[in-house]
């Protein structure tokens, strides 16, 4: 049996000399976990390894040089002075042993150790003995001292099932193995020869532990006489924590990285210290809200200077089945409302369709087959494109999204949107929450805003490179939008102390029927989105973006308050070519001699519409008709200053009960007013839609007849309708005319009193 041992040893010494030359790394096949960090080092999440063990690899450069020490002085006072085996070790550990009978004595070296846990060897038996001695003496041949100690502090049992330094200074302090305390240190060093008796299954430090590094620091301290100023701290009990007490912190986000990403060690961008101060904040939202029926919100903050993800809260409530907390509401795809909306003014913006000042209708209007509400079922008629903006009115939106060259489907596609349909699925509705998006998605297109238009990935990683980024639109249109955004708002009250030192740029979104309520937006140098809504869809009357989301978003806000406020909290504003200019404010155009008041507005020099104010008109009054006139005459009629709105927002000033001065009818017909465009006075034809078949049924009193409808200038009195050179009727503008006809192409024209025309091309089927 000896002589077969003997080979066996002999063998495997002959063989290292080969395997030298083609040799493994040392901690190969060994599995390790998976250790998730933030941004400064705190450690999140920390995975068992496949072999269920907490098993962390770390480099000997990243361990406490006191741990190092203190080890060798305790395990191995002569390793980098054997070749694997120390003979007097050996034989005073023998004579202990079976000589003198004092009881069980290791003489073991590091490297004899680590064959142990490589190979998993029987050492009690002479046999087993020797394999370990052949297996160090190998080791000691193939690798380094500096491997071989770097193996065994990966390697060595630590209670339980942690194995290794880097994992037990984890569980045990919560600190990473280069951040030990001495007395720290001296503790990890001693666990391993008796792991069950000296690794705590309390809070408290086990007696075993506190002798043997007591005996440790005496030890040390005669090796190293200049710890003894360190040494006085070792008395005192130490405070440890075990397996049960592992951080789980940021679940959603870890459990991202952790599915998402390679790697042992994953270093995460987010700041737990938000993220605990985000979670807080959306739990004690979430609780006092839940008699409205209020259970679950997601939240996403971004740093907009280089888009890193800084907290990411998935949902209310992580451990809640009910309200499916483990789903991660930020990477869900939902329908976003309204809060896609900024980014088709910043389009009409870049295009030069409209500036902040500029006068949008909302009125009601049909696209196609499409004939979208406002949210509270009510038109207002003129308003600025900062206040349709940020009062989120449907129809200017969806028009400009119409009139814009690069639409939102665009960008979108730009942007990789996930799951994005072509852009006849969505048709005009896209503008209003037709497609859906995942929080990440909709972020990143404010985080572009406040980033002079460039779009780029969220990073995740604080070593993912960067990339290049992707224009969607200029600085300046960027920059306009977001001031747009920051209007003074009743919502804005709680932050009223600091507006003036740092602008919130903000908009709500509300899905159909209730399901989601968003607010996105941007405060210094942060973007912060904010989910309400169920995971399973179900619609909810109060999940409206301004009542439901807008509170917690502005609570965020507050809660950061003195990150924000922070010098490095501020937002880099870039340098941008915006000029003031003086507009007409009730027209928003360039103000023409007759505008009663001016307004100031940023505009885009060169790009933006500087059209001359249309509305405020000089009309010439009979003194004693009171009817209007073509000409000027002596003594006969006085000048006044009218406005001529189109007859579709007259009709809406009417309805709503605002009163506007009619314009007096003419004494006679006048030639045209060559001081206005012809584009400015056409009829707007509203129905039927020019390129389009209609298809009319006999047998249907609702079908059978085409609807004809157009507005027309403020001046017109009167529309008449022409099939070709027939003519088929005459309304007032803005009221519909019935209209059958056989089927065939026709040419529709609508003609106004004062001579203007608008025409369209249309097809009419009969069906069976």
């Amino acid at each position: 049996m000896k002589r077969r041992l003997l080979f066996v040893s002999a063998l495997i010494i002959v063989s290292s000399v080969i395997a030298r030359a083609i040799r493994a790394p040392l901690l190969e096949p060994t599995r390790f976990s998976r250790a998730v960090y933030d941004r400064d080092g705190t450690l999140l999440r920390l995975t068992l390894s496949p072999t269920q063990s907490y098993r962390v690899h770390t480099r000997l450069e990243d361990i406490s040089p006191q741990l190092i020490n203190a080890t060798l002085d305790y395990e191995d006072k002569h390793f980098y002075r054997h070749l694997g085996v120390n003979p007097v070790a050996l034989v005073k550990a023998f004579a202990h042993t079976y000589l003198s009978h004092a009881g069980r004595r290791g003489g073991s070296t590091i490297t004899m150790q680590l064959a142990r846990l490589k190979w998993g060897e029987e050492s009690r038996s002479v046999g087993g003995k020797l394999l370990q001695l052949a297996h160090a003496v190998q080791l000691e041949w193939l690798y380094s001292k500096h491997d071989i100690l770097e193996a065994y502090l990966n390697l060595a049992p630590y209670g339980g099932n942690v194995e290794g330094v880097g994992a037990a200074s984890l569980v045990y302090f919560h600190k990473a193995p280069k951040s030990l305390a001495l007395p720290e240190a001296m503790a990890l060093a001693v666990m391993p020869q008796s792991p069950t008796r000296r690794t705590p299954d309390t809070l408290e430090e086990p007696a075993a532990l506190y002798a043997a590094r007591l005996k440790l620091a005496a030890i040390s301290l005669a090796e190293h006489p200049e710890m003894k100023a360190e040494s006085l701290a070792m008395e005192s009990r130490l405070s440890l924590f075990t397996a049960r007490q592992l951080p789980f912190l940021a679940p959603h986000a870890a459990n991202r990285a952790l599915s998402t990403r390679e790697g042992q060690t994953l270093q995460l961008t987010l700041d737990s210290a938000l993220q605990a101060q985000v979670e807080r904040t959306v739990s004690h939202y979430v609780e006092r809200r839940r008699s409205a029926g209020l259970s679950n919100a997601a939240v996403l903050v971004v740093d907009v200077e280089n888009a890193e993800v800084l907290a990411h809260v998935g949902s209310a409530d992580f451990f809640n089945a009910a309200i499916k907390g483990q789903v991660d509401g930020v990477a869900a795809p939902r329908s976003p409302g309204s809060a896609l909306k900024p980014m088709v003014y910043a389009r009409a913006l870049d295009e030069g369709l409209i500036h902040p000042k500029t006068l949008l209708k909302d009125v009601p209007m049909r696209f196609g087959s499409y004939n979208p509400e406002n949210f509270d079922t009510r038109y207002l008629g003129p308003m600025s494109a900062t206040e349709a903006l940020m009062r989120s009115r449907n129809v200017p939106a969806v028009e400009l999204n119409l009139r814009v060259k690069h639409g939102l489907h665009e960008v979108l596609s730009q942007v990789h949107v996930k799951g994005l349909q072509p852009a006849g699925v969505y048709g005009a509705g896209i503008v209003l929450g037709a497609v859906e998006l995942t929080m990440e998605e909709l972020i990143q297109l404010y985080v572009a805003l406040a980033h002079a238009g460039q779009w780029a990935p969220l990073r995740r990683l604080v070593d993912e490179p960067k990339v290049v980024p992707l224009r969607l639109v200029s600085a300046e249109a960027a920059e306009l939008t977001l001031q747009m955004l920051a209007s003074e708002d009743g919502a804005l009250e709680q932050w009223a102390t600091t507006r003036d030192a740092v602008k919130v740029s903000w908009k709500t979104g509300t899905s159909h029927a209730f399901r989601d309520a968003w607010t996105v937006g941007v405060a210094g140098r942060y973007a912060i989105a904010v989910w309400v809504g169920n995971f399973d869809g179900q619609p909810n009357p109060s999940f409206v973006g301004r009542t439901a989301a807008a509170p917690l978003f502005f609570e965020l806000v507050g809660a950061m308050r003195e990150t924000v406020l922070r010098p490095e909290g501020h937002r880099t504003v870039p340098k941008v070519e915006l000029v003031d200019a003086k507009v007409c404010a009730i027209s928003g155009k360039r103000p023409g001699p007759h505008c009663p008041q001016l307004a100031h507005t940023k505009v885009i020099p060169g790009l933006s519409p500087i059209d001359v104010c249309d509305v405020h008109r000089v009309v010439h009054v009979d003194q004693h008709s009171g009817l209007r006139r073509c000409v000027a005459i002596s003594g006969v009629t006085r000048d006044e200053v009218f406005e001529f709105w189109p007859s579709d927002i007259g009709a809406l000033f009417a309805r709503a009960g605002f009163a506007r001065r009619p314009v007096p009818e003419l004494v006679e017909p006048c030639e045209t007013d060559d001081s206005l465009s012809d584009e400015a006075r056409v009829p707007h034809i509203l129905s039927p839609q020019s390129a389009v078949t209609y298809h009319l049924r006999r047998d249907s009193e609702t079908q059978s007849h085409l609807p004809l409808l157009a507005h027309a200038d403020g001046a017109a009195r009167a529309l008449t309708w022409f099939a070709g050179a027939e003519m088929i009727g005459t309304v007032a503008p803005g009221e519909s005319l019935e209209w059958s006809a056989p089927s065939g192409d026709y040419e529709l024209r609508a003609v106004d009193d004062q001579g203007h025309a608008a025409k369209v091309k249309v097809s009419i089927r009969w069906a069976d």
